[in-house]
């Protein structure tokens, strides 16, 4: 039996499985002779003829993609169904994608920025999305919940919020580690078209970025230092230490810390004391 009698025989097997009635359909008066969906009622559902029908159920025909995607619809496969659909026909690469669930912020993650009063966090996300922040964040970076929800990626800021980009005193060194996480995240999900348009975007919109994209840096580190020259207070030196959630969902913890004792600590202390007093920001949550 050939790969086309094998679909032709589940597209068969399928429509015996589902009744009129699952399917939005008037059950008919007269008595049924077949099991299910008769081929008239599935080739109605499709939107495609009943004669075109026939020759997919009995191998005759191949299957073009658009109309795979009626039969997914009419026949309401699940996405294993879906999958061995598109595998018969020999159609693997043309199966629409998944539409991806909008990321949030996990709850203990909440909790957490909520508890770290003087200590700058943010949760990011896959493709370094900024997921949420707090009160500390604000203060040092920016009022995050003013920026677009779609340009709210560290990356992005990092190479084109003016701002943004000025207050890191080792702007390339910062920037590089930040592209070289990025170009993690492409290799773990290649599949990502967001991920793909944001690469696309910074590369037209910086040279620098295509540069280093080339070069196929990556990195792994989750802490290390970062230098920032703040317009209230001046010049930072902070450590910074990513925590990964252990729930497998990619998102992270990022959090900014002084030295006890230090110019930067007494600065930071200083900054977000200043902060709370101002009134409150919208510090992170999802919209």
């Amino acid at each position: 039996m050939n790969s086309h009698a094998h679909l032709g025989a589940f597209l068969k097997a399928r429509r015996a499985q589902l009744t009129p009635q699952e399917c939005g359909l008037p059950e008919a008066n007269s008595g049924r002779r077949v099991a299910g969906l008769r081929r008239e009622e599935v080739a109605r559902l499709a939107a495609i003829s009943v004669d075109y029908y026939t020759r997919l159920e009995q191998g005759r025909v191949r299957a073009s993609a658009p109309v795979l995607a009626t039969l997914t619809r009419a026949l309401r496969l699940d996405e294993d169904q879906q999958t061995y659909l598109y595998e018969l026909a020999g159609r693997s690469d043309d199966r629409p994608r998944r539409s991806r669930p909008g990321q949030r912020p996990r709850p203990a993650m909440r909790r957490l920025l909520e508890q770290l009063t003087h200590t700058p966090a943010l949760v990011l996300g896959k493709r370094l999305d900024i997921l949420a922040w707090n009160q500390a964040a604000v203060a040092l970076y920016t009022d995050f919940s003013a920026v677009p929800p779609d340009r709210r990626n560290y990356v992005y800021l990092l190479f084109t919020d003016p701002a943004f980009r000025g207050m890191h005193r080792d702007w390339e060194h910062d920037a590089r580690d930040a592209l070289a996480a990025l170009r993690m995240e492409a290799a773990a999900d290649p599949d990502d078209a967001r991920l793909a348009g944001l690469i696309g975007e910074l590369t037209v919109r910086d040279a620098d970025f295509g540069t280093w994209w080339a070069e196929h840096r990556v990195v792994t580190a989750a802490h290390g230092t970062k230098q920032y020259r703040h317009p209230v207070v001046g010049d930072l030196t902070l450590d910074c230490d990513t925590w990964a959630s252990p729930d497998g969902s990619g998102q992270r913890l990022l959090v900014l810390t002084a030295e006890p004792g230090s110019s930067s600590h007494d600065a930071l202390r200083i900054l977000t004391s200043w902060t709370a007093q101002q009134p409150a920001l919208d510090a992170g949550k999802a919209r």
